[in-house]
């Protein structure tokens, strides 16, 4: 065969004029030049990819923070505020209902999506974009709705359950592409690594508009309060009752607004993600003919020892985290008795971590990532025991918000960063199956949804059963001793099993060094491999 072909080459060789030979050569010489330059990516495509992070944190943050307590204390009737509780008016049992079902659900939608995304073909827009385009404009409207008391007696709690589902499903069809995303935007360890730092600062942005939009708002509505828990029925006796009728009008308006805004902010980030980023395909994605099934993709993704290692430290420190999240405004109005200053409190967490992830994306790269767990997430739990141990003392607040700001920094980088080395380990192992870039992702978020949703449901149900009332102006000793363990034992505890299991984590600098280089190795020879096709397209169609 190799003397067939020989001859072959040799005899087209000879018909042909040297002229033609030479130009066919220098095409040849030209494409293969480039491939030695690293693929950059500007300013502009960076700042376009970090914005599409935005909506997710932003309404996120809105609901992790404030949903609880909007459940717990808005979400009624008028006539519910001033006379007896309803059977039908959401109180802390169906609230837990509510956060647990909304985010257990959310969870099951991100392997769904995935599932989808990885059965879906490249169009003109790309293989993601579509999802989050379409997404939009649906996501948008059932947020609104969740902050929308509906005007009728019975099935408040089915309204609530509904659409907080519904945005769930419609933020997870934006988010677990937009996620995935991350492997598209270029093929380089730095690039990408330094889009994700741009990320993760635009993310935190997106938690401090979601926490000043929301909070500063919904704090100038004056919320009306119960001195003791029986003086609602008092209430409707007097002519206070107007007033507390008055008070909770506003504080519903107030929701509302925050959720019109938040909405548009929504809509325009969207809008900048979708114009302003390209997919691009892996050379060696591209020559494969088909993409690898799902359950077969999904075996091998779970059995992948790294994602499992991975996955699992920044689920018990993401559940610490988001125990933090949705018991602090309830923590900071019940236990620390700040009812006027939570949001700002909150605005002081979230504007620490914005300033302090450029810092720690100096440290990983300087440092190492898992040097970077370390240091990050540990240094929240000195914090969280002054918390637990401290009279109430608004200064001191202030400062421990500050410096719990770059814990949470740390905590917001670091897994994002670490995953897409996860999967080029795994891409290594497995160079001939595509398409696992939406499993990776989504059942990264799938798990850490789930514990969340377990974590707030378990949260709200506890101040249930340690008696928590309903628009009364102070708690029970048992609700603030319940408040403070969700908020600082129980957080710290996780993080240091998350810790632990860091230890098992297998991918240092060196490991991430060997696996750019092999990687680069598998992107030279199937773009050679490319050119050689090309090549002999073109000889054919002289011929």
């Amino acid at each position: 065969m190799a003397k067939g072909e020989g001859a072959e080459s040799g005899s087209a060789a000879g018909l042909l004029p040297t002229s033609i030979l030479q130009a066919s050569e220098r095409p040849a010489q030209v494409k293969k030049e480039p491939k030695k330059k690293k693929q950059q990516l500007s300013v502009c495509n960076k700042l376009c990819y970090a914005v599409g992070g935005a909506p997710y944190q932003v309404t996120g943050c809105a609901l992790g923070f404030f949903l609880q307590i909007y459940l717990l204390d808005v979400a009624q009737k008028d006539e519910e505020v001033v006379f007896c509780f309803s059977p039908f008016q959401v109180g802390p049992f169906s609230a837990s209902i509510i956060l647990f079902v909304g985010r257990a659900w959310d969870a099951i939608t991100d392997p769904l999506v995935g599932f989808c995304i990885s059965k879906s073909s490249w169009t003109c827009l790309g293989r993601l974009m579509p999802w989050i385009i379409f997404s939009t404009p649906l996501a948008v409207i059932a947020y609104f709705l969740i902050w929308f008391v509906p005007d009728f007696p019975q099935g408040q709690t089915y309204w609530y359950l509904l659409f907080y589902c519904l945005f769930e499903t419609l933020v997870t069809c934006f988010h677990v592409p937009y996620s995935a995303l991350t492997m598209f935007i270029s093929t380089e360890q730095t690039e990408r690594d330094s889009a994700t730092a741009y990320r993760m600062t635009v993310e935190v942005l997106g938690t401090v508009l979601g926490t000043a939009i929301q909070g500063q708002i919904v704090g100038q509505a004056d919320m009306p309060c119960f001195q003791d828990h029986n003086s609602s029925a008092e209430a409707s006796q007097s002519t206070n009752s107007t007033h507390y009728i008055t008070s909770h009008r506003e504080t519903q308006n107030a929701y509302l607004l925050a959720a019109g805004v938040i909405a548009s902010i929504y809509v325009i980030c969207a809008v900048i993600l979708t114009l302003g980023v390209r997919e691009q395909r892996e050379p060696y994605e591209a020559q494969q003919a088909e993409p690898i099934a799902y359950f077969q993709g999904l075996r091998l993704v779970m059995s992948h020892g790294p994602y499992i290692k991975l996955i699992t430290g920044f689920l018990f420190t993401s559940l610490a985290f988001m125990l933090v999240e949705g018991n602090f405004v309830l923590f900071c109005t019940y236990t620390l008795g700040f009812r006027n200053e939570f949001q700002n409190l909150l605005l002081a967490i979230m504007l620490s971590a914005t300033f302090t992830i450029p810092i720690w994306q100096w440290f990983l790269t300087r440092f190492g990532k898992k040097t970077a767990v370390y240091v990050g997430i540990s240094s929240a739990v000195p914090f969280l025991i002054l918390v637990a141990l401290m009279e109430s003392n608004l200064i001191v607040t202030y400062v421990v918000a500050v410096a719990a700001g770059i814990s949470v920094a740390a905590a917001f980088l670091l897994p994002w960063s670490m995953l897409p080395d996860v999967i080029d380990d795994f891409h290594l192992k497995q160079p001939h199956f595509r398409g696992t870039e939406p499993i990776f992702f989504s059942f990264y978020v799938f798990f850490t949804k789930f514990a969340s949703g377990v974590s707030l449901g378990i949260s709200t149900l506890s101040l249930d059963f340690a008696g928590y009332q309903t628009l009364s102006c102070s708690q029970p000793e048992r609700v603030k001793f319940t408040l403070n363990m969700l908020v600082t034992m129980a957080p710290i505890v996780l993080i240091l099993l998350g810790l632990l299991l860091f230890k098992l984590y297998p991918i240092d600098e060196e490991r991430r060094r060997q696996n750019k280089k092999a990687l680069q190795a598998l992107r030279d020879e199937a773009s050679s491999s490319g050119c050689s096709e090309t090549d002999s397209t073109e000889l054919a169609s002289i011929l």
